[in-house]
């Protein structure tokens, strides 16, 4: 009977192993966010569930008469930079029983900065995106605890062809993502560098010119030049007087 109860106990300690197992690899592989159901009964639940979301948003609107104040919505940053998963994923059943390591805690604010820094030294918001090889500019920027930049909609469309939460670059499992704008910020100096650059020299060939103008060259053949359309446009101007 002993004999019997340990291979019993044996077996169940595998079947949930092997099922703890099978759960992680689902959860890692994000197998639970494809619609595995059949499709009409999904298109079904989801008009139902737009129906009942409509139904409980509808309010009977009183008209009492008086003017309402319409208040200005709160302008947020365009350049404040946030977290895009603040909450840390569920423990696996095999995290649990200790198979898996857990995931690693959310990084703080000061270890963002770290990581921050480390791109910033790396040079990676100033080169171009790892997956579309295009510049930042001024699309979103997303920046990963491995310190590893890319753009927001490259990196999702990476996920999804993928179907895992790994770095493009170094392999990473299970990174932190946080949106940032140092790539838009340097496109918006470069704009403003080749803004001023083409002012600059405007201003310097305008200069130049009426330099030209006014000034005598050094050399004889260009001072002779110069002498001589100063002579012919005061020939046509006393011209001109005489004709008046």
């Amino acid at each position: 009977m002993s004999k019997n109860k340990g291979h019993s106990s044996k077996r169940g300690n595998l079947a949930v192993t092997a099922v703890a197992l099978q759960d992680h690899i689902l959860h890692d592989l994000q197998l639970r966010n494809l619609s595995t159901a059949d499709h009409s009964k999904t298109k079904a639940q989801k008009r139902e569930s737009r129906s009942k979301s409509l139904k409980g948003n509808t309010k009977a609107i009183i008209d009492t008469g008086l003017k309402t104040t319409l208040q200005d919505p709160k302008v947020e940053d365009p350049e404040k930079e946030y977290v895009l998963d603040p909450k840390p994923p569920p423990l696996t059943l095999a995290q649990k029983l200790g198979l898996f390591e857990p995931p690693p805690p959310l990084l703080s604010s000061d270890e963002w900065e770290k990581v921050k820094q480390r791109s910033i030294l790396q040079g990676d918001s100033m080169q171009p995106c790892p997956i579309c090889k295009e510049e930042f500019e001024l699309r979103p920027q997303v920046l990963l605890s491995c310190s590893h930049v890319f753009h927001r909609a490259c990196l999702q469309a990476f996920e999804k062809f993928t179907n895992k939460k790994t770095c493009p670059l170094c392999r990473r499992n299970q990174y932190q993502t946080r949106v940032i704008h140092d790539g838009a910020r340097l496109f918006k100096i470069k704009c403003a560098t080749r803004i001023q650059a083409c002012w600059r020299g405007h201003v310097v060939r305008k200069w130049y010119q009426d330099l030209r103008r006014t000034v005598p060259p050094t050399d004889a053949k260009l001072r002779r030049k110069f002498f001589e359309e100063k002579l012919r446009v005061c020939f046509l101007r006393c011209l001109g007087g005489s004709d008046g």
